[in-house]
């Protein structure tokens, strides 16, 4: 796969610390925190609209026939498990799902060449954030190692170098959806890193595990479709600007026609990507869990999940099948 840059690998592998350099400007991370505890309780969540949530209702199957689904997720921040209309809709997605045998989890928070495989065994969770109070330090998931499963990723991408963190635990892009989702943390979870940003190379790579489907293993991309911290607005009605509705709009029509060219080129086809995505971490698993669906004509998209947090940040989730 194409070597990232360093620029590339500079804007998606720093954790929170390292990101709040970048926008110290316009947002003062420690009072973003503050108001986004003191804001829990309302979510700072636009609902669906009446048409959406006409859609969503379509959601509560799945056209499985012998392949799992392949997902993508919004997986917002610790602070997502304190919304309780978020957890609701992500534990009766999980629901409607077939039940995994596994979870293959691609986080926005893990990028690192080579391909990287995480511990096997279970260790503790990585709090990738500062400034919350205690209890989201405390936070445990302690889900069943997968070594079987890091083996058959080995095994179907024997044509790339493939490294183990054995420390490596699960980010909070893994295991705040998890929580919510498979709450009993029974089911064996792998992450794996992300090797570079680079669309075609995702997508590659989303192919060459697209196999394990039809092993029950849940495929999972999260992030988030629009991610700029700058633009965050705490008000509980906040509204969605222009930019941010239409970049969501572009990514729902592509997804759901699975138009490849489109979503592969997005950097220069979807409108205002440079507001919606200032780094592209958040974005690109979505490439991947394309990746390992396209292949399969019956892995039509769906949205189970969709409106705006704090205004400009679309929470629009995606099952392919």
């Amino acid at each position: 796969m194409p070597k990232p840059s360093r620029d590339e690998l500079r804007a998606a592998k720093p954790r929170y610390a390292r990101r709040d350099q970048r926008y110290h400007t316009a947002v003062n991370r420690r009072d973003a925190f503050k108001l986004l505890l003191a804001t829990a309780a309302t979510g700072c969540r636009r609902p669906a609209s009446k048409d959406e949530r006409a859609v969503m209702s379509e959601m509560t199957g799945s056209n499985h026939s012998g392949s799992m689904p392949v997902i993508f997720l919004a997986h917002g921040s610790p602070l997502l498990l304190d919304d309780s209309g978020w957890v609701r809709e992500l534990a009766g997605w999980a629901t409607a799902l077939p039940p995994p045998t596994a979870v293959l989890m691609l986080s926005a928070h893990w990028v690192d060449q080579p391909i990287t495989l995480g511990a096997t065994r279970p260790v503790p969770l990585v709090h990738d954030f500062y400034g919350f109070p205690a209890k989201y330090y405390q936070a445990t998931y302690p889900a069943p190692g997968a070594p079987a499963l890091a083996a058959r990723v080995r095994g179907l991408l024997h044509t790339e170098p493939v490294a183990q963190d054995a420390e490596r635990g699960l980010d909070h892009g893994a295991y705040v959806p998890l929580v919510a989702m498979y709450p009993r943390a029974d089911l064996p979870v792998l992450q794996v890193s992300l090797p570079t940003l680079e669309p075609t190379a995702l997508f590659s790579l989303g192919r060459a595990l697209a196999p394990l489907r039809r092993e029950g293993v849940l495929i999972v991309g999260s992030g988030f479709l629009t991610h700029n911290l700058r633009t965050i607005d705490f008000r509980p009605d906040a509204p969605t600007p222009a930019w941010a509705a239409e970049f969501d709009a572009w990514a729902a029509d592509v997804l759901a026609r699975r138009d490849v060219d489109a979503l592969l080129d997005y950097r220069q086809r979807a409108p205002g990507v440079r507001q919606a995505l200032p780094t592209h971490e958040h974005f690109v698993p979505v490439i991947v869990s394309l990746g390992a669906a396209i292949d399969d004509t019956g892995a039509t998209a769906r949205f189970p999940i969709t409106g705006f947090a704090y205004g400009t940040a679309t929470r629009r989730s995606v099952q392919f099948g």
